[in-house]
Order: structure tokens, then C-alpha cells, then sequence
């Protein structure tokens, strides 16, 4: 075998991959012929701004004395 078949033959067999992939991975005859109906689209609802938060004093905490 030269490298000319030899790359024949791995060109043949990286195809028939990549088209078996493609069949198994790919949409199945209903999807294609009865697609799903997309989804009515409604508008993005206002956001409401967040209050500011409350503002609080200090925060003390003990620190134990060793």
C-alpha cells in the first residue's frame, strides 16, 4: 500500500464518521417536516428598580482579649 491509498482509506473512513455523526446527531424526519410552532413572544417585562438600602450605623463586634 502506498500513501496515496493509505490516505485514501483514512479520508473514507473520517467521512463515513462524520456522516454517521451527522445522522445521529442531527434532527430526526418529524422535527424537519412538523417543526415546533415558536413560542409567542411577549414583551420583556419593565424592571422596577431595587429601593436604595437602609442606611445603618456601625458595626462593633468583641474581639476576645488572649
Amino acid at each position: 500500500m502506498n500513501s496515496q491509498s493509505t490516505a485514501g482509506f483514512l479520508g473514507t473512513l473520517v467521512a463515513a464518521v462524520v456522516l454517521a455523526a451527522a445522522f445521529i446527531y442531527g434532527p430526526s424526519p418529524s422535527q424537519i417536516r412538523n417543526p415546533q410552532p415558536a413560542a409567542a413572544r411577549q414583551p420583556a417585562p419593565v424592571a422596577v428598580p431595587a429601593p436604595a438600602p437602609t442606611p445603618r450605623g456601625p458595626v462593633i463586634r468583641e474581639v476576645p482579649n488572649n
